[in-house]
């Protein structure tokens, strides 16, 4: 609570697959509720924290988050917990936008005009958001030709049903994953490839024209040894041999995004994807990036990635997370918002993803609450701005995609 009774409230998320070098949740370890308990950061929110930022000025966003870095002293919170620290960043956001009595979004926009951002949605999940049973982490589809938010959430929810409809048709319906997408029932990774485009045909529209695919790959997630290890598809690839893959998959199919399609310790093989397929697709780093302005630097000069997703949590406060993507608009590189695997309904990434004219928004699937209290926010807001709404669509993507987009049109 500030001084004028304005309150901010935020909940953190946790991911379960996770960048070696992103902020470190803090939790209790022993048996009460599994060793996940936060009762030490929740204690660390009330005492060191609470008594280090009692006068300061709310508003000051960059003052509070250096005080949090200052007073954690590591550089990745591991004393006082990540998820301690961007829960504080957070509410001393939503306090101060409430205090000028706006709603975040427009806070964060401090007068700019913003677009309303391309929505990125989980069809079928998988990796460590699915028991690992598929190695391809989240299968989603992106629809940049729509006109609205609206209209894109409504094909999108055309192939969602459409791929429970196939799934069930097939014996193969098993409930869902971590983010509310259809739990794979496959026998190659490919073969979820190829269902994702017959769920897309199923449901009456075209892919390629009116809805593309877009990749979560995580290949840190079984990368060993110095070889990604398919264990779906029972195989052991070399570098070369896993970005061929990629490749192949990028000529065969309609993807349109691929993220992390090289581990987070492989810059040659994010080197060589993008730039090798960078004129048709965006090459998001997320474990490989993790939220880092000086990464994103880092990547750029060796040529790696195209496009950055933004998670507040991994950056461990709102301040560290903006520097990210205003990093990466500096490159010419499209900016994703996103949201985590273990998400709560708080709905500030949407407020974020508008505010910060991000331009894409990563939420997870079309179903579960956690999931659509941040679709429906980003349908109030898009409400709320009226005929002035403009959004995102094709404009999203980094600009060495621009001769696609307009091939595509």
């Amino acid at each position: 609570m500030l001084a004028g009774e304005a309150v901010g409230r935020a909940a953190a998320p946790a991911g379960a697959s996770r960048g070696r070098f992103e902020a470190i949740d803090l939790r209790d370890g022993g048996s009460r509720f599994g060793g996940y308990g936060v009762e030490q950061a929740v204690a660390n929110v009330n005492g060191p924290i609470a008594s280090a930022l009692v006068g300061q000025d709310a508003k000051d966003q960059a003052a509070i988050d250096l005080r949090l870095l200052e007073l954690d002293g590591t550089s990745n919170f591991a004393k006082l917990g990540g998820n301690a620290c961007v829960a504080i960043s957070l509410a001393v956001l939503h306090a101060a936008a409430a205090s000028e009595r706006i709603p975040l979004w427009r806070y964060l926009a401090q007068g700019t005009t913003t677009r309303l951002p391309l929505p990125e949605i989980q069809i079928f999940g998988g990796g460590a958001h699915a028991g690992r049973r598929i190695d391809i982490q989240d299968l989603m589809v992106m629809v940049p030709g729509a006109d609205s938010v609206r209209e894109a959430l409504e094909i999108t929810g055309d192939v969602y049903r459409a791929a429970g409809e196939l799934m069930a048709k097939a014996g193969t319906l098993a409930g869902t994953a971590d983010e509310g997408g259809w739990w794979p029932s496959f026998s190659s990774n490919e073969e979820a490839l190829e269902m994702l485009m017959r769920a897309i045909e199923h449901s009456g529209h075209r892919p390629g024209h009116d809805v593309f695919i877009s990749l979560d790959i995580a290949s840190s997630e079984f990368f060993r040894d110095g070889r990604y290890h398919l264990a779906l598809d029972g195989s052991q690839l070399d570098k070369d041999a896993m970005a061929d893959l990629v490749e192949g998959w990028a000529r065969r199919f309609p993807i349109i995004s691929i993220e992390d399609p090289a581990a987070q310790d492989d810059a040659p093989t994010m080197a060589r994807l993008t730039k090798t397929l960078s004129n048709q697709l965006q090459i998001i780093g997320d474990d490989f990036l993790v939220t880092d302005a000086a990464r994103v630097e880092q990547a750029a000069a060796t040529g790696a990635c195209t496009a950055v997703l933004i998670k507040v949590n991994q950056a461990g406060t709102v301040s560290r997370a903006r520097r990210a993507l205003q990093a990466a608009k500096a490159k010419g590189w499209a900016t994703i918002v996103s949201a985590r695997s273990g998400e709560t309904e708080d709905t500030s990434i949407v407020d974020m993803s508008v505010g910060w004219d991000a331009g894409q928004l990563k939420v997870g699937s079309f179903a579960r609450s956690e999931r659509m209290s941040k679709w429906n926010e980003l349908l109030r807001i898009e409400e709320a701005m009226g005929a002035g709404a403009k959004f995102a669509g094709w404009g999203a993507f980094p600009s060495t995609m621009r001769k696609r987009q307009s091939l595509t049109k």
